[in-house]
């Protein structure tokens, strides 16, 4: 097993790596800043010896394959009953697949904000580079650990024989306490089965899974797959005997294990609204290390704050907790929430009363304290965009619209049956083009959404925030909540003149083909588009006849 710094040796391909090209023999004309190109690079190329080179062909099945083509491969290969579930947990439509990053990078990032966890992946090698890339501009400070493999190494079965090699070696239990192995594309393609991978290694566990773009739709929905996985883990082991108690102990009260990731102080405030009902706030699932997966499935109810946990929510049926949907936000969120916290659990009503009073006043006032006025457009990919426009609008808010990249499900309908009845129009599975439509067509004061979302209204001069690092790393629960949003969005909508202005400053410079500053006209060269596009419609009809075979 190599480290992220051997990426360049791995590619699905089977090609060995170019050699790197030192300031000595550069380019004529070639610009040169420092001295980086004569650092020493260890390159490590292994060629058959046994006269195998070039005898096995490439699969063809690199990630830039076809969706559909990888999963017919991938049926093919064994591994149909695990899209299955997929399909199951995570339904997609109307539309394919929503516009987002890696769903890799979910799951990825559950397992590496764990203590005494370890990842390694197994996927082509631009696919883990983007992936760990990713994962360090969020912070993870960790290694991570990946196989590479060659078409020779994918198809004969040896990258299995690898990865167990990887884990027998890594499988230290003074470092670690799990290690998570996941197949991306085309080592799930290709049907390279971690099922069959010990269990446990020197006390250390061993869990695999398979998280393919063209199986698991979302990063969000993927941190699910993670979280089922461990939980299934963990359940099987409470079975089988005893096991280590939580580092702080078992809570003096039933709890409620929290089910999706949030702003820190949420399970705080959520701890303090149960507590007039002799209830505790359990631990947040993904958790941040192993032990706390066994104080989560001994909860007396489950809070599926985040609606997608699919996977999660079964092994807590397995295990017998009752789920409550939804979450306590604003006065009707937590009005709700509570009541159906506590009839879950059994709790009096007039226990359930005395929470109520006790935070809603506080509610109202914080709400009152901070409103909002304007029109909005809200849209994002981390599962918590129904309870932010329910925030919003109980903020004095007109929120027109609400898309969400993860599916519709039991647990968000309470929530959508909510914003609907306020004239709310909520897309599930949205994609770019309906949350641009919103944006374009309903004339909002903000445009709240992704990177694309957020950049296409700023060009337009439309005040807009990012969802994830803006909105969703804010409080939302109880009084906290409440007032969390008035002051950013207040500022953003107050910002429309400033918006202008740099709209009209920049107006002229162009966009597209003719973006920047041209001393001459744009040489834009409709002919040759219109050739491409020919040439493109003939593949299209080609391609249609031989369907029709």
């Amino acid at each position: 097993m190599t480290m992220p710094e051997d990426f360049g040796h791995g590619k699905a391909g089977g090609a060995a790596p170019h050699t790197p090209r030192s300031i000595s023999g550069k380019k004529m004309g070639e610009a040169v800043y420092d001295t980086a190109a004569d650092a020493p690079v260890e390159q490590v190329i292994e060629h058959a010896t046994d006269g195998t080179e070039g005898a096995v062909q490439a699969d063809g099945m690199g990630c830039h394959a076809p969706g559909e083509q990888m999963e017919a491969q991938a049926r093919a290969a064994g591994n149909g009953a695990v899209l299955d579930q997929f399909a199951k947990d995570y339904p997609r439509g109307p539309h394919d697949k929503p516009e987002s990053m890696c769903p890799a990078f979910g799951s990825m990032r559950v397992g590496l904000r764990m203590r005494r966890v370890a990842t390694v992946l197994s996927g082509s090698a631009c696919c883990v580079y983007g992936l760990t890339f990713v994962s360090h501009f969020y912070g993870a400070r960790r290694s991570v650990g990946y196989v590479p493999f060659n078409s020779e190494t994918l198809v004969t079965g040896k990258l299995f024989e690898d990865i167990r090699d990887a884990v027998h070696e890594m499988a230290d239990p003074a470092r670690y306490d799990a290690i998570v192995v996941t197949n991306l594309c085309v080592p799930t393609a290709s049907g390279v089965p971690l099922r069959l991978l010990p269990k446990e290694i020197n006390g250390v566990r061993i869990v695999g899974i398979d998280v393919p773009g063209f199986g698991v739709p979302t990063h969000a929905e993927a941190k699910d797959v993670l979280a089922g996985a461990m939980l299934n883990y963990a359940r099987q082991e409470v079975a089988a005997g005893p096991v280590p108690a939580p580092a702080a102990g078992r809570a003096d009260r039933p709890t409620v294990t929290l089910l999706g990731e949030m702003f820190p102080a949420d399970p705080m405030m959520i701890g303090a609204m149960l507590a007039p009902m002799g209830l505790a706030a359990g631990p947040v699932v993904p958790t941040r290390e192993w032990r706390e997966l066994y104080a989560a499935l001994d909860c007396s109810v489950v809070a599926a704050i985040h609606p997608f946990y699919a996977a999660a929510v079964r092994e807590f049926e397995a295990a017998g907790r009752p789920i409550v949907g939804s979450a306590p936000v604003g006065v009707d969120g937590t009005h709700d929430w509570l009541a159906a916290i506590g009839a879950a659990h059994g709790v009096p009503a007039a226990q359930i009363a005395a929470a109520q009073n006790a935070f809603l006043p506080a509610i109202r006032g914080a709400l009152a304290s901070a409103p909002i006025k304007g029109r909005i457009t809200l849209s994002g990919y981390e599962g918590s965009e129904l309870l932010v426009a329910r925030l919003l609008i109980e903020s004095g808010a007109d929120v027109a619209y609400v898309g969400t990249a993860c599916a519709g499900s039991r647990w968000n309908a309470a929530d959508r049956d909510w914003l609907e009845a306020r004239g709310v129009a909520v897309k599930f599975r949205a994609s770019l083009a309906d949350d641009l439509a919103a944006a374009d067509g309903l004339d909002p004061d903000l445009v709240i959404g992704t990177t694309p979302v957020v950049q296409h209204a700023k060009q337009k001069g439309t005040p807009s925030l990012y969802f994830t690092n803006l909105i969703s790393a804010r409080p939302l629960m109880g009084p906290a909540g409440a007032g969390s949003l008035g002051e950013v969005v207040n500022a953003a909508i107050a910002g429309k003149e400033r918006m202008d202005r740099m709209r009209d400053f920049f107006e002229g410079v162009g966009e597209g083909d003719t973006a920047g500053i041209w001393e001459g006209d744009p040489n834009l060269r409709p002919d040759f588009r219109a050739n491409h596009q020919k040439k493109l419609d003939k593949q299209a009809r080609a391609a249609k006849a031989q369907e029709m075979i």
